[in-house]
């Protein structure tokens, strides 16, 4: 598909009234620590505390008609579960979740608000995607992907299009990746809106399969998924790989201690609650601030739905 700035505006302007412009915030401190200007968009201030109420929101306004009444289905462990379901009651539309057995108990309630349609499934990919299969033929629901559906994608893009709208003198914005809609989504953005603005990923050193997959061409996947980042454990997409080979500089890998010692920063310095998948992009510039010196950096903080209960630093 070949995105417009016009496509973009149009999802702005549709969704604008059920979306929060989030705020950017500047910190004296971090500018100090990474030796740039640095712009955080705060998405942790989003409806259900992530960027992902975005992607469903749009996702949900342009299903066919046939659907409406039937309702939509998705598979998530979280944010997109959250989203999707507020999303849904939003616009009187039925909504079916099927989460992982052990999903957070915070994670599920935050669903159960929206909709009592929660099915459990055992935690893997393959029993999350049989799960939905079944029950979307059973129901003939619509379903919508958390990352890889261009409705998603273009509902993502309104985030770096706000931040690039306020703040046109960026050199680059860095976003986190998981399964790529976000980052996906940003650097259409900002190629619409920017002349000069690059887009660089950011990714744990544990679950590297974006950074692999720009280097061999094809979606890699991983063998592992133990990261505290806990929403960037998916893989990438058919839909949004092409649109990241075409548009992200590099993607740049940190490690878990690098991640906890950044969202230590964000959350005890800066006073901001964000989730460790936020944290990402801070410990990126962080690790290569030598690289973005006296540069204007914006940072994407996907999300704010953290379990502090289980949170060490």
């Amino acid at each position: 598909m070949n995105f417009t700035q016009q496509n973009i505006s149009d999802v702005s302007n549709d969704i604008s009234k059920y979306v929060i412009r989030t705020p950017v915030l500047r910190f004296d401190f971090i500018d100090s620590l990474c030796g740039c200007n640095v712009f955080f968009k705060c998405e942790n201030f989003q409806h259900t505390g992530s960027f992902k109420y975005r992607a469903a929101i749009n996702a949900i306004k342009n299903i066919s008609p046939q659907f409406k009444e039937r309702g939509v289905i998705t598979h998530s462990s979280g944010n997109f579960a959250h989203a999707l379901s507020k999303a849904s009651k939003e616009l009187n539309i039925p909504c079916h979740i099927v989460m992982p057995s052990n999903t957070p108990e915070f994670k599920k309630s935050a669903v159960q608000y929206y909709t009592k349609e929660i099915i459990e499934c055992e935690p893997n990919l393959k029993s999350r995607e049989a799960t939905t299969d079944r029950i979307l033929n059973e129901k003939n629901l619509c379903f919508i992907h958390p990352s890889n559906n261009i409705e998603v994608i273009l509902g993502n893009s309104t985030c770096a299009a706000e931040l690039i709208e306020d703040y046109q003198n960026l050199d680059y914005v860095f976003s986190p990746i998981g399964g790529g809609g976000l980052i996906a989504g940003t650097s259409i953005a900002i190629d619409k809106f920017s002349e000069n603005c690059k887009v660089i990923g950011a990714e744990p050193s544990s679950v590297d399969d974006a950074y692999r997959s720009l280097i061999s061409g094809k979606i890699e996947t991983n063998k592992t998924t133990n990261t505290v980042a806990d929403g960037l454990r998916t893989n990438l997409g058919s839909i949004n790989f092409p649109i990241i080979q075409k548009y992200v500089q590099e993607i740049l890998l940190v490690s878990e201690q690098e991640i906890l010692d950044s969202l230590n920063i964000i959350i005890n310095k800066l006073k901001i609650v964000v989730e460790p998948s936020s944290s990402v992009v801070l410990a990126a510039l962080i690790k290569n601030k030598s690289k973005f010196k006296n540069k204007n950096i914006g940072l994407i903080m996907c999300g704010g739905n953290i379990d502090f209960d289980n949170l060490k630093f």
